[in-house]
């Protein structure tokens, strides 16, 4: 059996970097280990340059042209393949399509939208989710079949983790790397109201914004615009804890670094989201912190600081949670075991 990836990342600049151990195979979805359960790869090739028509147009002609065989379509996004998908659902493409869906489906408050949404997800034919909430979600919506949905355990790549040179320095620091929706005020302030020391990664483009917040000479800043390079892979790998302050949302805002951190053996600070399918507390491996709450964030802070034991025995809980369900190795099983229900059906 062999399917087509569709990603919306650079595949090509992945897996090179994966092969020579500088990046994580998790954000391939488990498409590299497909192999180990029989089941070949086409890779989708392209360069996003972030305008989305012509982005669409691309990878819609690349996907349609393709003249290599394959019998399901596996996408990571639907962000660029509308066209394909609405094609499926006229029965005019026909390969199942098999996609990640990062948010829950939703009704349209426009009755046009919610009519032409109601035949998008037709042409879905099956679609996978990060956690049983995303899906519980989606079920309050007409559009959703539960027969077409699953929740998979997507976690971190163990083997590129164990595998990261360090310096060896004592780790003192906490850490913070993600950049989609965070609240950053409210990290800052706990921050500078404890005078414990952060390392915090951001966009350039917001370096301005983060000076007008003056943080702390306890505050160490990064800026940098490529997405999780392996050099900040090293630094929290040498971090004492790894804080995820997070604006609200509906879908699983932090979980990337979640799911690295459970790798690293650290132990979490995350604002509450219930969407994310781990819960750091009942696991023992974090705390939850409530929304804009800058008295939690600094309690919880000098509690890590101060329970040393404590915090290392949240990371290696932790870390047998990723070993356990959240890797890479287990999301490619049951990746695998999806495809190959439409088998039979190509």
């Amino acid at each position: 059996m062999t399917i087509y990836f569709y990603h919306t990342q650079d595949t090509e600049r992945i897996v090179r970097e994966w092969e020579e151990g500088t990046f994580p195979s998790h954000f391939l979805y488990g498409a590299l280990q497909l192999k180990d359960y029989g089941i070949d790869v086409v890779w989708h090739h392209q360069k996003h340059t972030y305008k989305r028509l012509r982005d669409m147009f691309v990878a819609t002609w690349k996907v349609l042209t393709c003249r290599k065989h394959y019998d399901v379509l596996y996408a990571t996004h639907t962000l660029g393949i509308e066209p394909i998908i609405l094609l499926r659902a006229l029965r005019l493409y026909r390969h199942p399509i098999v996609v990640w869906h990062h948010q829950p489906i939703v009704k349209a408050k426009n009755p046009l939208r919610e009519a032409l949404a109601r035949l998008f997800y037709r042409g879905i034919d099956h679609m996978i989710f990060f956690s049983q909430k995303l899906m519980q979600d989606s079920l309050l919506s007409k559009k959703a079949d539960p027969s077409r949905m699953s929740m998979v355990h997507w976690g971190a790549d163990l083997d590129y983790y164990d595998n990261l040179q360090t310096d060896g320095l004592h780790p003192s620091q906490f850490i913070s790397t993600g950049k989609e929706l965070r609240d950053f005020e409210t990290l800052l302030k706990a921050f500078q109201e404890t005078g414990l020391p952060l390392t915090l990664y951001a966009e350039k483009k917001r370096k301005a914004y983060f000076e007008a917040l003056h943080p702390g000479e306890n505050i160490e800043l990064h800026y940098g615009d490529r997405p999780i390079p392996h050099e900040i892979a090293q630094k929290v790998a040498q971090s004492r804890c790894v804080c995820i302050c997070c604006q609200e949302s509906n879908y699983t805002v932090g979980l990337t670094t979640v799911v690295e951190a459970l790798a690293l053996s650290l132990p979490i600070l995350c604002t509450r989201n219930p969407q994310i399918p781990i819960d750091i507390e009942e696991e023992g491996c974090g705390f939850w912190i409530e929304a804009k709450d800058v008295e939690g964030w600094k309690e919880k802070l000098r509690y890590i600081a101060e329970h040393t034991e404590e915090a290392q025995a949240m990371g290696k809980r932790g870390r047998a949670l990723a070993e356990q369900y959240y890797n890479v190795r287990q999301c490619g099983k049951e990746v695998a075991d999806i495809i190959k229900k439409w088998q039979t059906q190509v």
